[in-house]
């Protein structure tokens, strides 16, 4: 029954639009920085914003329901992740009555890269002037990875435009500042230029014990290396080494419990990921990423809060396993 709804998912990710084929068939032209050329499942409209002066345009998709109930979905994107990869859940909230939001973040996706750095305060100021663009007055935000600690950012800072929070496989649950030294960027991106596509897919299945198979991972491949052949290409890993040090220096672990809205934390038993872990001593590595019993720890401090884990699942919660997923999200915000 596992290999039949594996094989269904994949099926499933490969017909939607977000699902390149880049790396299974001929070189095609490289993307641009902000991913000209990779295709989105909805169209993509630009919000102009300014950061630390400068001008720069904030991708988002807005999709309208099947049959309104009045609500607002925000999702909030991972670090690895072109926002195309919420297509399965804008389906499912679209079709449950939800307008659903999908931004990319500044520094990310079809969005501006700026020159520069990156922060979560600003990134939460952006998401507020989209949802005041919008006219709309609160949402429930739905947020998964790097998107977790945003979301936790957001729910602190704009707790009054925000219903309901989602924290499907949340980083930022531990302070990694207690475990890592501190690098140098110039260090990170010399590191990071050096990557290659097939030491990102191997980085990727490892990092976030992904329950996938291979094909469903390419266009995350695709979105990360297809880019190279840019003459932008500099910036744009510049701006993607930021928002590393950006979870580094700028934690969220310390207001998680703090916060007041109903919040859900959906875990996969199996991600144990912890950036910057490659680089802590020895010693400190095996205390890094225990992210399931992080999170229920958590939650039993906050107010309004609870957690579930999905066994035999990894980082990509909602992708390897979509029903369990849909009944948790869609049950809470039923509350």
């Amino acid at each position: 029954m596992t290999r039949i709804l594996t094989a269904a998912l994949a099926a499933t990710l490969l017909a939607v639009p977000f699902a390149s084929s880049a790396a299974d068939g001929p070189q095609r032209e490289p993307y641009g920085i902000a991913l000209e050329g990779f295709a989105y499942p909805y169209p993509v409209h630009l919000l102009p914003v300014v950061n630390d002066g400068e001008q720069l345009s904030m991708a988002y998709m807005d999709v309208a329901p099947t049959q309104p109930n009045g609500r607002t979905v925000v999702l909030l994107h991972g670090r690895n992740f072109p926002s195309s990869y919420w297509a399965p859940v804008i389906k499912m909230l679209s079709e449950a009555g939800f307008r659903v939001v999908v931004p990319d973040q500044i520094g990310f996706g079809k969005s501006s890269k700026p020159s520069g750095e990156l922060h979560f305060d600003t990134l939460a100021r952006n998401t507020i002037a989209l949802l005041d663009h919008l006219k709309i007055d609160k949402a429930d935000v739905v947020a998964h990875s790097l998107g977790g600690m945003l979301g936790v950012r957001i729910a602190r800072a704009y707790p009054d435009r925000v219903s309901h929070l989602v924290l499907t496989a949340p980083i930022g649950l531990e302070d990694y500042r207690l475990f890592v030294p501190p690098t140098p960027t110039d260090k990170i991106i010399e590191s990071e230029d050096k990557l290659t596509a097939d030491g990102y897919r191997k980085q990727l299945q490892t990092n976030y014990a992904i329950k996938l198979p291979p094909e469903a991972i390419t266009p995350f491949v695709d979105a990360r290396f297809n880019i190279k052949g840019s003459p932008d290409y500099p910036r744009w890993l510049r701006a993607f080494v930021s928002s590393g040090q950006m979870i580094y220096r700028e934690p969220v672990a310390h207001e998680v419990a703090l916060v007041s809205e109903p919040t859900l934390f959906i875990m996969g038993a199996d991600d144990h990921n912890a950036p910057g872990r490659p680089l802590a001593p020895e010693a400190l590595r095996a205390r890094m990423g225990q992210n399931a019993e992080l999170a229920k720890a958590l939650a039993a401090k906050m107010p309004n809060a609870r957690a579930e884990v999905i066994p035999d699942t990894g980082h990509l919660v909602f992708l390897e396993a979509p029903e369990k997923y849909k009944a948790l999200v869609l049950g809470f915000l039923g509350r």
